[in-house]
């Protein structure tokens, strides 16, 4: 296995990725981003993520995809946007030497917090990062607005 940072050629595995997760996650439909918008979202002057991509025998069989944050309490931040590992290669430590990467990059980036999401129902994730020495904030929730709440947002408040 061989852990790297993600290139542009990366891209048509990670959205392979991607639409994997989405199905995992019950969401078969909801991937719209294609490989041109990863491809400009993360390989231009200021790119709006990063990722570390593993190999097995050349294949991308995972990514771990993030950006930065600023807390106003603790400052830089990382947010794992998503940790992707292939099923077919799941409990063969990649998931683990992905995760580790995101930490040594918050670590030689100096930033307070590393956080991400992750779904109630997926408890062998939460068991791990819970195992890891992360912590779970049951007290917070994720909130969100779609495109569509965000035109209609704009349509009823605009004057």
């Amino acid at each position: 296995m061989n852990i790297r940072k993600g290139t542009k050629e990366d891209m048509s595995s990670v959205l392979n990725l991607i639409k994997e997760l989405a199905v995992f996650e019950k969401e078969p439909d909801a991937v719209v981003v294609t490989v041109d918008d990863l491809e400009r979202d993360g390989f231009s002057e200021n790119p709006l993520f990063y990722t570390f991509v593993a190999e097995v025998e050349a294949e991308i069989v995972g990514v771990a995809l993030y950006y930065y944050r600023y807390s106003t309490w603790k400052g830089k931040t990382i947010h794992l946007e998503d940790l992707i590992v292939n099923e077919k290669m799941r409990g063969k430590g990649i998931g683990f030497a992905l995760y580790s990467e995101i930490l040594k990059q918050g670590k030689s980036d100096n930033v307070k917090r590393v956080e991400w999401n992750v779904l109630d129902w997926n408890t062998p994730a939460i068991d791990f990062y819970e195992k890891s020495g992360a912590k779970l904030l049951e007290t917070w929730r994720v909130v969100q607005m779609d495109e569509k709440g965000i035109e209609e947002f704009n349509n009823l408040n605009t004057k």
